[in-house]
């Protein structure tokens, strides 16, 4: 069990929790502490919209990340182009779409269709009825730092997602299919772990 904790608390990147879960518990993480904390310095830049700033730390991290992988070297300069467009620097936003974003347009089919979709923002003074608005919400910076996050822990030999959570859907799933078949202790309560013995 403390190694599930562990592993969740590495993956999640609550780095002060691990050296204190460690201390308390005995338990080694699998990958040295001092790179959640680079981790989660890329991820913070990706969440804050730096995404100059994220490409340098990842880079610095591990070079190989971004050069293996262009679907998420795309991903990060396309979130580039929406924090441009964001701050109203249309003019520099156009530049860096043709320049940088439309040869790889050109490569890959699925990269001009995201690009497209982006460029679509220019067209609205008023981005909030825009059919495409959402690139623009903090849940499309979480997504780039969630997909740059777990390109970062596959780089390091580490599960991109922690195992507690599955081990917990996996419960309740079993115990669904269980109770069309059988009378037993439950576990309804997660947090404390309590059996609950069937109702008669």
């Amino acid at each position: 069990m403390n190694k599930l904790v562990m592993n969740f608390l590495v993956t999640e990147g609550y780095v002060e929790a691990a050296e204190k879960f460690q201390v308390e518990s005995g338990t080694q993480p699998e990958v040295e502490l001092g790179t959640i904390t680079d981790r989660m310095a890329v991820r913070k830049a990706v969440q804050s919209g730096n995404m100059e700033d994220a490409i340098e730390k990842v880079n610095d991290l591990d070079p190989e990340i971004l050069d293996t992988n262009p679907q998420l070297f795309f991903h990060l300069q396309q979130q580039r182009l929406i924090e441009l467009i964001r701050n109203g620097r249309l003019e520099e936003a156009l530049e860096f779409a043709q320049e940088e974003l439309a040869p790889r347009g050109a490569e890959n089919h699925a990269f001009l269709e995201e690009l497209e979709r982006t460029v679509a923002l220019l067209a609205f003074e008023d981005t909030s009825g825009c059919p495409v608005a959402e690139l623009l919400d903090l849940s499309q910076r979480q997504k780039t730092a969630s997909e740059l996050n777990a390109a970062i822990l596959t780089s390091q030999s580490h599960e991109k997602d922690p195992k507690l959570p599955s081990l917990l859907k996996m419960l309740i799933w079993a115990q669904n299919q269980l109770d069309e078949k059988a009378s037993y202790p439950h576990i309804n309560d997660l947090v404390n772990a309590t059996l609950e013995e069937p109702v008669a």
